[in-house]
């Protein structure tokens, strides 16, 4: 079974390996170019105690990562969160984007967060589901505000209050 464990700086290569995968293949990001190293870079860095990344690690090699993000920048959002969930796109299917949740949804409460908010594209059923596994509902459904692969994508939002 693999490591849960923060993310390490000398992980971020790995992590946005597993992320550009999905910007170029997937539409469970909407980010439609890759993001550089020095991306991912200042990405951690804005992360701090209060919004942990973690990885899976198997065998000394990074297979998956989460995030706890920051919601929204104005301060009385400061108890909200957004989640992801990523893993290498050889490793679904094991059960480990689940290991990933669960992990961040246990950090979520120990630092004091009250809502976890998860914004998927509406034909990621398996991320509904597994949102919806761990008690996340939904509260909207956007149609039509994404833009990627030459088609027009619907976005739901979850949440779970902790």
């Amino acid at each position: 079974m693999p490591t849960l464990r923060l993310a390490r700086r000398d992980d971020l290569g790995a992590i946005n390996d597993i992320y550009n995968h999905y910007v170029l293949h997937s539409t469970c990001t909407y980010q439609t170019e890759p993001s550089t190293l020095e991306e991912r870079q200042a990405w951690f860095e804005v992360h701090g105690v209060r919004h942990p990344v973690t990885v899976l690690e198997e065998e000394g090699r990074v297979i998956g990562w989460g995030a706890l993000n920051k919601f929204h920048p104005r301060a009385a959002y400061g108890h909200t969160v957004e989640n992801s969930v990523y893993l290498h796109h050889d490793q679904q299917g094991r059960g480990l984007g689940s290991v990933l949740l669960a992990d961040l949804m246990d950090r979520a409460a120990q630092l004091g967060h009250h809502v976890v908010i998860a914004v998927i594209d509406a034909s990621q059923a398996p991320s509904v589901g597994l949102h919806a596994k761990f008690g996340f509902v939904q509260c909207g459904h956007f149609r039509e505000v994404g833009f990627k692969f030459g088609q027009w994508l619907d976005v739901v939002y979850m949440q779970k209050v902790i």
